[in-house]
């Protein structure tokens, strides 16, 4: 399959946030929790949007990945999206303008032995954190989002002249990763706290068709039936308005993800999103192939509200992978994964 060649692009330097084993969001450099009720001044004192950015991308990492390696691969995805889109400008026609892109990404101690034992233990660890009543992060993650969807410049209404199109709000997620992008995005559509989170009250508007602009989770470690069971109300019902993701949630596969595979079928009696895409959910999916950089995506096949990406020929893993207990359930950082972040930027829009 043939690929565009693309040259390196300057390094994007992450916005870093780290969470502790309970999800507290932890001064930087620091194991110190941020009261909970300091989110919100702790975020406006150390998060600012520079106004040249034009896309907004908030990364949480999976199992196995080490605080250094979370940042390197957010800059590198992003990066490879820049080199896309100065390659080959006409097949991204969203993004033909402004492309900015300003990275945060979200840490959390997610590395165990390689064993069951020790993907079971960060899969409860993930429960733990993400539990209502003890754990913190869709707490901490919906203030995030809630803050970076307050203070961006909306892409209706622009603020900042470098950029007269708006800024954009993205979330990208790997492993357990997305499962807690999850847990925050519908925790703030259900819990009616102050200060506000994310304001899915804002009406629906063709310039901006969902407050979070697009979604992308590569190999999710979450049950296939996992929307039904504990995502439903991240969708519209029956067609009413005020659902958090009015677009698009897209979801890579891959069949030689072993974590996804033997070991979550081995710890949760089934087989993974990451592994084998979704199964029953509660509004319409498609399932299509990750497409190489050379082939552009059409929008009528990411137009649903879950569109799963078949990237078993991509994401097979190297040999030394293919001795790992998790197989290639990390193996998407390619020029191809960046190809569909771009993708559904320049859709966006």
């Amino acid at each position: 399959m043939k690929r565009i060649a693309t040259k390196p692009f300057p390094t994007v330097r992450p916005t870093e946030v780290d969470l502790d084993e309970l999800g507290r969001l932890l001064v930087a450099g620091t194991r110190t929790p941020v009261p909970a009720n300091r989110i919100g001044e702790y975020l406006a004192r150390n998060l600012r949007i520079p106004e040249r950015a034009s896309d907004i991308y908030v990364y949480v990492h999976g199992w196995q990945t080490a605080p250094s390696t979370a940042s390197r691969t957010a800059a590198r995805l992003v990066q490879q999206a820049q080199a896309l889109r100065a390659a080959h400008r006409d097949r991204y026609p969203g993004v033909f303008g402004a492309y900015q892109p300003w990275v945060v990404v979200v840490r959390w101690p997610s590395s165990s032995v390689s064993t069951l034992d020790g993907f079971r233990r960060i899969r409860e660890r993930a429960h733990a954190m993400s539990a209502l009543g003890t754990g913190h992060a869709p707490f901490v993650l919906a203030h995030l989002l809630g803050y970076l969807d307050a203070r961006r410049a909306h892409p209706e209404n622009p603020a900042v002249l470098a950029n007269r199109f708006g800024q954009y709000l993205h979330l990208v997620g790997h492993s357990f990763g997305g499962r807690f992008l999850c847990e925050a995005v519908q925790w703030a559509t259900e819990q009616p706290v102050q200060p506000a989170v994310l304001g899915w009250s804002t009406p629906f508007d063709i310039r901006r068709p969902f407050t979070v602009d697009s979604t992308l989770i590569f190999q999710m470690a979450a049950p296939r039936n996992a929307f039904v069971r504990h995502f439903a109300t991240l969708f519209p019902s029956d067609g009413a308005p005020g659902a958090p993701l009015r677009g698009p949630l897209v979801l890579t596969h891959s069949r030689w993800d072993r974590a996804t595979g033997f070991w979550h079928l081995r710890a949760e009696g089934e087989p993974g999103i990451g592994h084998s895409g979704t199964g029953v959910t509660p509004a319409p999916q498609s399932t299509i192939q990750m497409l190489t950089t050379a082939t552009a995506y059409e929008k009528r096949a990411l137009d649903h509200r879950i569109v799963n990406v078949d990237a078993s020929w991509l994401y097979r893993g190297d040999w030394m992978s293919k001795l790992s207990p998790a197989g290639a359930h990390s193996d998407f950082q390619h020029p191809e994964s960046a190809h569909l972040l771009l993708t559904l930027a320049s859709f966006a829009r």
